[in-house]
């Protein structure tokens, strides 16, 4: 990267903008008062009742569940924060560069996958009156099934959010911290603190207007792009847009090279599964679905914000259309690695300051909407699926819960720590791949679960579990030599989970544990 444009002064303003609003907006909602009704203390009841509306004995659960009173329009605005990433914000409009509006292949693949959540998946969870997903496997297989989910859930969203931050503090360090010799430590730990600080009360009560705070600071700065690098470009956004459809970039569907990883209908079905099982089966995701109000105002929810993504997606790779053709209009030579684009040409000299200054606006906007919402939902699932806080006595829950919150804060940290110790972009391409391996066997156990009445053998889910992965892993390496020449992509996913469910057969019983709404 070039030398950054950006003041170091400005990027610290920024940031601690962000912290004092969302410090404040944390302490009002967690503090009781919450836009026109008063929040109960913490309690460990169990959820609300089978239609979503919150019961007398229901309101205590605002850090794992909002006590089931959130608006459907507020979480679903929220959400769009906390399904992108500082991955997502960096990676997609580099990817124009290589693969064109490609993605979109994809990320049309979402619409169907959200369709089986609201219909499928969000109905069940309402009934069952879960608040964490995982207590599905627990009730339909037992506890070694519940805990399996929970651990799988617990390792690939950990490493995730972990590389998500890394990745963010990473340009911080860049763009302020190295030059006023902050240790990369200190500012890892400084992030992950903010973020504790102002969910240590509310979680995902708090999460949920923080989120939407930060979803609208992050379009904030899409659309700001957007419009300054459009008039720079061609004198006004229009004259952009018509210039970004002309140009080979734009070019988005192929129906004819099925050997290519941009094949149609391998995207689109890979985005169909990343849909289910990263949405539908990740406990960060539908925490939040299951804080609405009611089952239809939850699938209203999902409906509005599967629109809205795919929208925001597609802003993002004209974004990266932009990016390319203004490099190209002013002779600069675009780095080596797609990732670098927006980051190093939002800082180059010669662009507008504003565009940098809207880079960092949203790169912070959506690392604190994903991490936030993520350390809400491995606390819940820790003290949940793990140690079962709600079957424990009233006095020891909260404490318990507390204790919990900083365990996996700190844990954030020491991954961090690991990841720049070791200093490679190997090792976050790692982390991102293993999402394919440990969400595979999330979506083999709920389809056993919901297509087939068969009950398991316990004890040997988790062997099933971890097996998976390895056989997949060992397809993937040999897939060539094996399958004449054919390379798997997102499909690997697809495979994970049909070898898990295989696998569960194998494990069957004659009588199934009935579950209500099975």
């Amino acid at each position: 990267m070039s030398a950054s444009t950006l003041s170091p002064l400005l990027v610290l303003v920024i940031l601690v903008a962000y912290g004092v609003l969302l410090h404040v907006v944390g302490r009002v909602t967690a503090g009781g008062w919450r836009f026109g009704w008063r929040a109960a203390p913490f309690t460990g009841a169990a959820a609300g009742s089978a239609t979503g509306e919150p019961s007398a004995d229901t309101s205590g659960d605002g850090f794992f569940l909002a006590e089931r009173r959130s608006r459907w329009y507020v979480v679903a605005f929220g959400m769009i924060g906390t399904s992108l990433s500082g991955v997502t914000f960096v990676s997609v409009p580099g990817l124009v560069g290589v693969q064109g509006f490609s993605y979109l292949q994809m990320v049309l693949g979402y619409v169907p996958g959200y369709a089986v959540i609201a219909l499928v998946l969000l109905p069940l969870y309402y009934r069952l009156q879960l608040v964490s997903i995982y207590g599905y496997l627990d009730e339909r297989f037992g506890s070694a099934s519940g805990r399996t989910g929970a651990l799988f859930f617990l390792l690939s969203r950990g490493l995730g959010v972990a590389a998500r931050l890394y990745l963010v503090v990473k340009v911080l360090q860049w763009l302020v911290f190295d030059a006023w010799g902050v240790p990369f430590l200190v500012t890892a730990a400084a992030m992950v603190a903010i973020i504790w600080s102002y969910t240590r009360r509310g979680g995902v009560r708090t999460v949920l207007w923080t989120d939407t705070l930060l979803t609208g600071c992050l379009l904030l700065a899409l659309f700001g792009t957007v419009w300054v690098l459009g008039n720079s470009l061609a004198g006004s956004p229009l004259a952009a847009l018509r210039q970004v459809a002309a140009s080979d970039y734009s070019h988005a569907f192929n129906f004819t090279n099925t050997a290519a990883p941009t094949y149609f209908w391998k995207q689109f079905l890979g985005g169909m599964f990343i849909a289910i099982a990263m949405t539908g089966l990740d406990q960060d995701m539908m925490q939040k679905n299951l804080t609405c109000r009611s089952l239809p105002e939850a699938q209203r929810n999902v409906l509005w914000f599967t629109v809205a993504l795919v929208g925001v997606n597609l802003l993002f790779l004209t974004l990266g259309a932009l990016l390319y053709l203004y490099a190209g209009t002013h002779g600069l030579v675009p780095p080596a690695q797609p990732d670098q684009m927006y980051p190093w040409l939002a800082t180059h000299a010669g662009v507008p300051l504003v565009v940098g200054l809207l880079f960092v606006l949203g790169m912070v906007a959506v690392a604190y909407s994903s991490a936030d919402s993520a350390l809400a939902a491995l606390t819940t699932s820790v003290c949940v699926d793990l140690l079962r806080i709600r079957a424990r006595r009233t006095a020891q829950q909260e404490p318990l819960r507390r204790r919990v919150h900083v365990f996996v804060s700190l844990a954030l940290v020491a991954v961090m720590a690991v990841f720049h110790v070791v200093g490679s972009a190997s090792v976050i391409q790692l982390v991102f791949a293993l999402a394919t391996y440990t969400y595979g066997p999330l979506l083999g156990l709920f389809a056993y679960g919901l297509f087939t009445r068969n009950a398991v053998h316990d004890r040997w889910v988790p062997v099933v579990a971890v097996l998976s992965p390895l056989l997949t892993f060992l397809l993937d390496r040999h897939s060539a030599a094996w399958f004449w020449g054919y390379h798997f992509g997102f499909e690997l996913l697809l495979l994970n989970g049909a070898i898990t469910f295989l696998g569960l057969l194998a494990l069957r019983k004659p009588v199934a544990r009935r579950v209500e709404g099975c």
